[in-house]
């Protein structure tokens, strides 16, 4: 499955994110390969539809889930139209790593 989880930086060691649409970093990690890649959001100058734009982005690199605090209207439209799974992981304290350990556990709730 490939996952995107908001960051503020772009490793598995930084922290995880809260702001969906205005999130520094998207990590992508692939569960099969357990590979991971760090993606910028460009999303984060736009003055609107920061959440839309960052979405797009998301669908266009095959996103099957993803993980943040809290998604906007038009984002959580534009990926449940998508066929995204939405998490939540309302705790911007934990890393990326450990917001990982806590999906392959099964533990994160989806978003409805």
């Amino acid at each position: 499955m490939i996952l995107f989880i908001t960051a503020q930086g772009k490793t598995l060691e930084d922290l995880f994110n809260t702001k969906f649409g205005r999130t520094p970093w998207f990590i992508r990690f692939d569960s099969e390969s357990e590979e991971w890649e760090a993606f910028e959001n460009s999303a984060t100058a736009q003055a609107h539809g920061a959440g839309v734009a960052a979405a797009q982005f998301l669908i266009d690199r095959g996103a099957q889930a993803v993980v943040s605090g809290r998604f906007g209207p038009n984002a959580y439209q534009a990926l449940s139209a998508a066929g995204i799974t939405m998490l939540a992981q309302p705790d911007d304290s934990k890393s990326v790593q450990e917001v990982i350990d806590l999906w392959q556990a099964g533990r994160l709730e989806t978003v409805h």
